[in-house]
């Protein structure tokens, strides 16, 4: 279940602790109007991504690497290449897991728990979070970079996350880098590079089969 919701949570952010410079944002209306005017505009987004994740009983890291896509409204996949096959795709309310071993659907109606992850998967790789009412979200910045970082204040998300922060490039305000602080005490980062948005991704790139 972990193995999901931390694939689920896709999406561009760097700890808050190492990082230097950041303030707090200078004029937080202005920056909620070109976020989410950027949000409204990004009707698809195809990547290759980095996901590190650091286990808190261990020194070394554990690094795959894949192919991301995401086309409104909330249809996310993610083709995980190295160092094993591993396939997550959410279309609408629906998920589908595969790996070498695995081959399932799954439903979050009547599921509130996956049902968040859906939405904040979505909000996170779009840039919607600050109107999702399950975090409190608090915003950074420095000459390069908004640092929005993500309390959860929802029961489903707190038994899970510590925080989520997500590090936004100023040029375009696109998400570039997503920190996910697990109440473990391990931490998955999932970096972003090769971006492309507004390009034409068919629907069968998103098919529950």
């Amino acid at each position: 279940m972990r193995k999901w919701i931390l694939l689920c949570c896709c999406f561009a952010a760097l700890n808050a602790a190492a990082q230097t410079g950041f303030k707090p944002v200078g004029n937080m209306e202005q920056f909620r109007q070109q976020f989410a005017k950027a949000a409204q505009q990004t009707n698809t987004i195809k990547s290759d991504f980095v996901q590190e994740k650091h286990l808190s009983l261990l020194s070394d890291k554990i690094v795959s690497k894949g192919k991301f896509w995401f086309k409104k409204e909330n249809k996310v996949r993610m083709e995980y290449s190295s160092p094993s096959y591993y396939l997550m795709v959410i279309n609408g309310k629906n998920f589908r897991i595969k790996d070498a071993r695995t081959d399932k659907n799954i439903s979050t109606s009547g599921n509130k728990l996956f049902e968040q992850i859906s939405k904040i998967t979505a909000d996170c790789v779009q840039g919607n979070v600050l109107g999702n009412k399950d975090f409190a979200t608090k915003v950074q910045e420095n000459a390069q970079y908004y640092l929005l970082q993500m309390t959860p204040v929802s029961k489903g998300m707190k038994d899970f996350f510590a925080s989520i922060d997500l590090l936004v490039d100023k040029k375009d305000l696109s998400v570039i880098k997503i920190t996910m602080h697990e109440r473990s005490g391990d931490d998955t980062i999932i970096s972003f590079n090769q971006k492309e948005t507004n390009v034409p991704i068919a629907d069968e790139i998103f098919a529950l089969k």
